[in-house]
């Protein structure tokens, strides 16, 4: 059988395989944007309600990445390229190879835009902990907090390790 009797095969399952990776992808946005939100605001129980979304999603994606997987995997056995997506697409004929590159290219920017989202999402949650570890702190020191180092009373009232120097 000839490699080229199978591309309207190859090509419509990279475009379909595009298609529903672009799909996930834009409501993945659309869960970190949520997700921001929420825990902006606070909003625990809504972060929470955001889970199932998300576990689904995660179950989407890999649902894609298997099929990407056996994709490529036929096309290597079909003598076409088979490295990535981007190149099984650019062996296309002319007709179809523009508009899978416009798919390929929007689908890595999309890459890019959740890589974003997700470092912002890092970021905000981080900064909520620090915020969290301090407000404990001062709980504990009833809000007088010493310097561990320094000159005076206040360097050596705490830290001694045996015998307290009086």
């Amino acid at each position: 059988m000839d490699a080229n009797s199978n591309s309207p095969d190859f090509e419509a399952e990279v475009a379909l395989l595009l298609t529903d990776l672009s799909a996930a992808q834009d409501e993945l946005i659309h869960v970190l944007t949520a997700k921001r939100d929420r825990m902006a605001s606070g909003d625990l129980e809504g972060m929470q309600a955001l889970t199932s979304r998300e576990d689904r999603l995660a179950s989407r994606l890999e649902e894609c990445q298997e099929r990407r997987t056996a994709l490529l995997d036929r096309a290597g056995r079909a003598g076409r390229p088979h490295a990535n997506i981007r190149q099984l697409a650019a062996s296309m004929p002319a007709d179809s190879r523009d508009n899978l590159d416009k798919q390929v290219k929007e689908t890595s920017s999309r890459v890019r835009m959740l890589q974003h989202h997700s470092l912002t999402n890092w970021v905000l949650a981080q900064r909520s902990v620090l915020h969290l570890s301090q407000l404990l702190e001062i709980v504990a020191t009833g809000g007088k907090i010493r310097p561990t180092y320094g000159k005076g009373e206040s360097a050596h009232s705490r830290g001694a390790l045996v015998d307290k120097a009086v």
